[in-house]
């Protein structure tokens, strides 16, 4: 899969210090995809944040068109229970 970056998402990324192996790793191999209402594609994971020794979730929103995966923003968030979707 070839991921493309936007100015904002590379902005954000450094802001946040997350790194683009980890956004790399969970694009890969995505803990949940989520389909939004404006066409976008919630891409979510969760992973061990070295800076702050806990885990956090990263939710990445992008677009995704054949083998390309556009990464328009992501952030992450100590809130996963907000977010993770229990499957039923």
């Amino acid at each position: 899969m070839e991921i493309i970056f936007s100015k904002h998402a590379l902005f954000e990324m450094k802001r946040r210090q997350i790194t683009k192996k980890i956004v790399k790793d969970i694009l890969k191999n995505p803990h949940q995809k989520i389909s939004s209402k404006t066409g976008r594609i919630i891409i979510q994971g969760k992973y061990i944040d070295k800076n702050l020794k806990k885990e956090m979730l990263l939710r990445i929103i992008g677009k995704e068109k054949g083998n390309i995966f556009s990464v328009i923003t992501l952030y992450k968030t100590s809130k996963i229970e907000k977010y993770w979707i229990m499957e039923e």
